[in-house]
This record gives C-alpha cells, sequence and structure tokens, in this order.
C-alpha cells in the first residue's frame, strides 16, 4: 500500500475507535479527504486506496484537479469547502457536487440558478459560526434556522445540514463543548421540521471530539496527504 493509502488506513481506524468510544456506527461517519495544495496525483493515490470523496478550499484548484482527474469522474465525489465569493458559483454550481459553505441566501440563490439541467441537485451545506469568530465565515446561530427554510425551498439544490469550522480548542473536552453548539444548532433546524441529515464538523486534530458530538463527515487532509507545502496563487 502507499503511503496515503496507509495514513488513509491509519485515519479510517481513528474514526472507528472514536465511534466505538461513544457508541456509534462508525458507518454513520463519512470521511472527506482535503486534497486543497496537493495535486491530481495524490488525489489519484487516495482514489487508489479506495477513497471517493474530496474537499476543495480554492475554487480554481479544485476545477484544474476535476478537469484532470476526468477519467475518474463518475467514481469522485467533490466538494467544496472554502468561502465561495458570488463571482465563483457558476463553476463551482457546473462542476461539483457539494457546497459546505453557504453563509448567505445570495451565494444559494446563484447556485440554484446556475446548477445545469442535466445535472441532480447540488448537495449543500450551511455553515454556521458557531463561537463568533469575527473572522470566520459563516451564519449565526441564530440566524440558521430563517436560512435553512429559504435554502431548502430553492430549486437544484438540496440542503443536507450544517458545517463548522471552530476556532483550535485547547483540549478534548473544549473541543467537543464547541462541536456540540454546532449539534444544536443542527437538532434545531430538524426539530423545525427541515430534513437534515449530514453534520461536517471535525478535522485531522479533533476528529475524535467532533464524533463524540455527533459529527456525520469528518474532514482530514493533514493525517492523509502531509503537511500543507504551498498555497495557491
Amino acid at each position: 500500500m502507499t503511503m496515503i493509502g496507509d495514513d488513509l488506513q491509519q485515519v479510517k481506524n481513528r474514526i472507528a475507535n472514536a465511534c466505538v468510544t461513544v457508541g456509534r456506527d462508525p458507518a454513520g461517519v463519512r470521511l472527506l479527504a482535503v486534497s486543497k495544495t496537493f495535486g491530481p496525483e495524490a488525489v489519484r493515490e487516495a482514489h487508489a486506496a479506495g477513497q471517493q470523496a474530496f474537499g476543495e478550499n480554492y475554487v480554481q484548484e479544485g476545477l484544474d484537479k476535476i478537469e484532470a482527474l476526468a477519467d475518474l469522474r463518475s467514481s469522485l465525489e467533490w466538494h467544496c469547502i472554502g468561502p465561495l465569493q458570488s463571482n465563483k458559483t457558476r463553476p463551482v454550481a457546473e462542476h461539483f457536487d457539494w457546497v459546505h459553505s453557504i453563509d448567505r441566501l445570495k451565494i444559494a440563490e446563484r447556485l440554484s440558478a446556475q446548477r445545469p439541467a442535466h445535472l441532480p441537485p447540488l448537495f449543500v451545506c450551511l455553515q454556521v459560526n458557531v463561537d463568533g469568530g469575527a473572522n470566520k465565515s459563516g451564519v449565526t446561530p441564530g440566524e440558521a434556522l430563517e436560512l435553512a427554510r429559504a435554502v431548502a425551498a430553492l430549486p437544484k439544490l438540496k440542503l443536507r445540514g450544517l458545517m463548522a469550522i471552530p476556532e483550535p480548542a485547547p483540549d478534548f473536552a473544549s473541543q467537543r463543548d464547541l462541536f456540540l453548539r454546532a449539534r444544536a444548532v443542527f437538532d434545531a433546524i430538524r426539530d423545525a421540521g427541515i430534513e437534515l441529515d449530514t453534520l461536517s464538523l471535525g478535522m485531522s486534530a479533533d476528529l475524535e471530539a467532533a464524533i463524540g458530538a455527533g459529527s456525520t463527515m469528518v474532514r482530514v487532509g493533514t493525517a492523509i496527504f502531509g503537511g500543507r507545502a504551498r498555497k495557491p496563487a
């Protein structure tokens, strides 16, 4: 097995162990491999080791990889997980399968209008700012239900759930407390009658705490691909 394949298996083992610890079925947590700053060959290597879902923070970098890996398109699932500006919605609507970072209605409306008719609905998550960080993207917890109702009503989109990226916390308990804030928003939206199935929480350093709080999708880059070698211009 390749180095990426070995690291991928180690992450899967961490997910399984974290689920067992809190009495959850490991099948209930999906792994999203965050491939930003790593080239198409790294994605190809991870795919050969069994990984299908990949997350990209930068739209153009993601588009370049989607094109370079066109031969694998039917077996890859591409997630846009970075902040999305209005002028970047069209290529995302045309080429990605998921968007995790919806934080205002305008972006969702553009994605809905620009999603090609021949493609299935674009799966989307609302990004929620659970710790009030001024520099963080995301709708506030108090505004999330209103936005969820509006996004859920749009054609060509399918609202799947919530995503959050809290500030790093020093220990497991603090990490879990932050993730539980996102879980509370998720539960409140579901209690209001909106069908959600995805809670996108946790990364390489804190996936155990996220799973403890109910995450159904963890976004892992460093633990699979290694440290970031560069940031695209």
